[in-house]
């Protein structure tokens, strides 16, 4: 099992830049994907952005693309996005997955961390 631990939610206004971070930890070299999730209040969990273990290949929601950078640190074991250009549409809270399935897939998700709630002020 994997434990996920986010960090850097916080309070901002529009336009303005925050930095995710997921530190992992346990049997993290099983898992194919790690990414990030979001969910606003009355809305289901929508994928945002994900990363492979291995090679350079991102994945991004059509929402966020160009906006998020998603990157990692093996050494690290963590994986950060970027979060430039903010609107209010993007306040929610924000979970890290990892998977060995669909990385855009809620279903596939196989360890979630706890969340980071990311609030955008107009």
């Amino acid at each position: 099992q994997v434990q996920l631990v986010e960090s850097g939610g916080g309070l901002v206004q529009a336009g303005d830049s925050l930095r995710l971070s997921c530190a992992a930890s346990g049997r993290t070299s099983r898992y194919y994907f790690m990414g990030w999730f979001r969910q606003a209040p009355g809305k289901e969990r929508e994928f945002v952005a994900a990363i492979r273990w291995s090679g350079s290949s991102t994945y991004y929601a059509d929402s966020v693309q160009g906006r998020f950078t998603i990157s990692r640190d093996n050494s690290k074991n963590t994986v950060y996005l970027q979060m430039n250009s903010l609107k209010p549409d993007d306040t929610a809270v924000y979970y890290c997955a990892s998977g060995g399935g669909d990385y855009d897939d809620p279903e596939a998700v196989n360890s979630w961390g706890q969340g980071t709630q990311v609030t955008v002020s107009s």
